[in-house]
């Protein structure tokens, strides 16, 4: 049975989108299998961000793709500065 997540955009993420936010059902709730439906939606734009980008998970950044992934997640742009 799939499950429904918030996906939250940020900075370029939101620009590669063209939207702050959406639900997205998946039946495996991972990272990875986020990630794979995001390059299926949205392409090279998206691509790139993920590239050097990250996710916000229950507060924790991450990329790794097994990760499981709970109710909300961020999709954060690379960020400069330190």
């Amino acid at each position: 049975m799939a499950e429904t997540v918030l996906v939250r955009y940020f900075a370029a993420a939101e620009e590669a989108t063209g939207r702050a936010e959406e639900h997205i059902a998946l039946d495996e709730p991972t990272l990875g299998a986020l990630r794979e439906e995001l390059l299926a939606r949205y392409g090279s734009g998206i691509e790139r961000v993920l590239r050097s980008g990250s996710f916000l998970v229950d507060a924790v950044v991450s990329r790794d793709p097994a990760r499981r992934i709970t109710a909300t997640v961020d999709v954060l742009p690379p960020f400069a500065g330190g």
